[in-house]
């Protein structure tokens, strides 16, 4: 585990090396996420099967994937793939076959995961930064295409806040959407806030929503040890579902591009707490 750290919060994150019990074919290996402490209410972040246990499909705290978008070989088998920021993945079996390295520098407030990959004719460089800066932490995420063939990104946060008990509200976007009237678990408020229309079961309820955003997502959650906690992004989200069950609520706002060779991207997601 590795640490960033000042007198507010404390941030764990997932050493890619030492901590490889605990990925699987779903979740990025660099700049996991894996709790977030606050000095006076203690820890922070859930899970879906938080606190109980910890497996690497449900993962807790702040994970983040590409998993939607595996490159696959038209000349290998096809259950054989490589997953931006895992490794080189058999989707059958759901094993990582091989792990990406990662070259992690550090500072006081500051954590750098690098890493290069490469499968068939896709190449492509991967930075993770996070960044602690008072009550904030900013996780921010570059990719470069260095190989011959268009490399498809699909990226999103799986943010697992606890389920809040002390209120029926969820979250506030500021992006127009709408819920459909006709699904399980979540309504808008008079508020303006998402809520649930009951207390979620273990395998919870998922929402797509139907959204018209112009704009980069900000997001106000509630949370029943501070209160009110938000959310900003660089970019206009993509798809944007939503999933809660018992335990913990997650917002997945997704970044998607296309990246021809020799371009760059990069976006970031400020948490504040």
């Amino acid at each position: 585990m590795q640490l960033l750290k000042n007198s507010h919060l404390q941030v764990d994150i997932l050493d890619p090396h030492a901590d490889r019990d605990k990925f699987g074919v779903r979740y990025c290996t660099g700049g996991y996420i894996y709790q977030i402490s606050d000095s006076q209410h203690g820890k922070l972040l859930s899970g879906p099967t938080y606190p109980d246990s910890f497996n690497w499909f449900d993962g807790q705290g702040i994970p983040d994937a590409f998993n939607w978008a595996p490159l696959r070989s038209p000349q290998k088998d096809d259950s054989e793939v490589l997953i931006i920021g895992i490794g080189i993945c058999d989707l059958v079996a759901k094993q990582v076959k091989r792990f990406c390295d990662w070259q992690i520098a550090e500072s006081t407030n500051e954590l750098i995961f690098t890493t290069e990959q490469s499968f068939a004719d896709y190449a492509l460089q991967l930075t993770r930064t996070l960044t602690l800066n008072g009550r904030s932490l900013r996780s921010q995420t570059a990719i470069t295409n260095t190989g011959a063939a268009f490399i498809p990104v699909s990226w999103f946060p799986h943010p697992f806040y606890p389920q809040p008990q002390k209120s029926a509200e969820l979250c506030h976007l500021n992006i127009p959407f709408q819920l459909k009237a006709d699904n399980p678990g979540y309504a808008l408020a008079a508020s303006g806030f998402i809520q649930r229309k009951v207390q979620p079961e273990q395998k919870g309820c998922y929402l797509p929503l139907d959204h018209q955003a112009q704009q980069p997502l900000t997001i106000l959650q509630r949370h029943d040890q501070l209160g009110l906690i938000g959310a900003s992004c660089s970019y206009v989200p993509a798809y944007f579902p939503i999933w809660g069950n018992q335990n913990t609520f997650s917002w997945e706002p997704f970044f998607q591009t296309i990246l021809a060779p020799e371009q760059s991207t990069s976006w970031w997601l400020d948490y504040h707490f």
